[in-house]
């Protein structure tokens, strides 16, 4: 029903910032909250930031001050802007849409590539 595209994703060296953003499109039955999830080779996937319906913000520990989740409701697309890169900040990033008629249900879009590296 909902379909969820990443994009933004590159090479960017320690200090630099890039700009991630996620399309949202489909039978979407609500203002959903959305949020930003990586996976590091080897590693499990994290939640790095996500944003309510009404939006309020959360953060990992890992990325506080550096990044910043942001919608635009009428695109249905969310964004996350990432600054101050580090090379552990190095992943797939996964863009995540809860929606549902009665339940909320989750729809994952393909990632996005960050590699930070000198």
């Amino acid at each position: 029903q909902v379909q969820v595209v990443e994009s933004g994703g590159g090479l960017v060296q320690p200090g630099g910032s890039l700009r991630l953003s996620c399309a949202a499109s489909g039978r979407m039955l609500r203002i959903n909250p959305m949020a930003w999830y990586r996976q590091a080779p080897g590693k499990q996937c994290e939640l790095v930031a996500g944003i309510s319906s009404g939006g309020s913000t959360n953060y990992a520990d890992s990325v506080k001050g550096r990044f910043t989740i942001s919608r635009d409701n009428a695109k249905n697309t969310l964004y996350l802007q990432m600054n101050s890169l580090k090379p552990e900040d190095t992943a797939v990033y996964y863009c995540n849409v809860k929606d549902g008629l009665i339940t909320l249900r989750d729809y994952w879009g393909q990632g996005t590539q960050v590699t930070v590296s000198s």
